[in-house]
């Protein structure tokens, strides 16, 4: 079974999904997580972020992983531990560029459909529901309101040491959502059958619950007929 939550920056979706995948026990999928692993290293090779063959040249060479170690998720990127060091605001601001190339996707979704394979799992990105896994048993889509996601990016972000002004985080937030809307291969979008959750004045708790409810009713359903 596949429980695809999809939705714009700080929306909530890597924390909820990962909680949800401990109620279920099902298997956590972070994509976002993966296209932000190659982002560090294509700025660590200095790979130049227009040239889309180099970038999907370098999609189809390094080695991503995903995982958990006593309930807390990593990221390795050909065997080292990124999971710090890809939620920079350097990585931020290129993850969009670098994700919108048709080869990058097509070559990070065949990895995610193999990381999935025949297993239950949660996972989350801006285009779970829509191309991934159009498929997807439940789908939802979150939303919040930019002022709510700044703030929560910048809770994130001190929480690391990382002091930055709310209007500039912001500012990018809007930016990115323009940019994940408009771009030609694989936009944000509500993928057809995806129910929205408004997250704005839901704790993580909340969130949660919301969608662990929207989970068990559809089980419910299958079970029923």
């Amino acid at each position: 079974m596949v429980v695809a939550i999809d939705g714009p920056a700080s929306s909530g979706k890597s924390t909820t999904a990962r909680e949800v995948a401990k109620v279920l026990g099902f298997t956590h999928i972070d994509t976002g997580a993966m296209y932000r692993a190659l982002t560090l290293a294509a700025l660590r090779r200095n790979v130049c972020l227009e040239d889309d063959d180099e970038l999907t040249r370098l999609a189809r060479e390094v080695r991503i992983e995903l995982a958990q170690e006593n309930g807390v998720p990593w990221v390795k990127l050909d065997g080292e531990d990124v999971s710090q060091a890809i939620r920079t605001p350097e990585v931020d601001r290129h993850v969009s560029r670098v994700s919108e190339v048709a080869g990058v996707r097509e070559e990070i979704v065949r990895q995610q459909r193999v990381l999935a394979g025949s297993r239950d799992v949660v996972m989350e990105g801006r285009d779970i529901g829509t191309v991934v896994f159009p498929n997807a048993e439940v789908k939802v889509f979150l939303v919040a309101d930019p002022v709510t996601r700044a703030r929560r990016r910048k809770a994130e972000l001190e929480q690391r040491g990382i002091a930055r002004p709310l209007e500039e985080i912001f500012s990018e937030i809007v930016k990115r959502d323009e940019y994940d809307s408009s771009r030609a291969v694989s936009p944000l979008r509500r993928a057809e059958g995806a129910e929205d959750l408004d997250t704005s004045e839901l704790s993580i708790q909340q969130q949660v619950d919301e969608v662990v409810a929207r989970v068990r009713r559809y089980l419910e359903k299958v079970h029923k007929t």
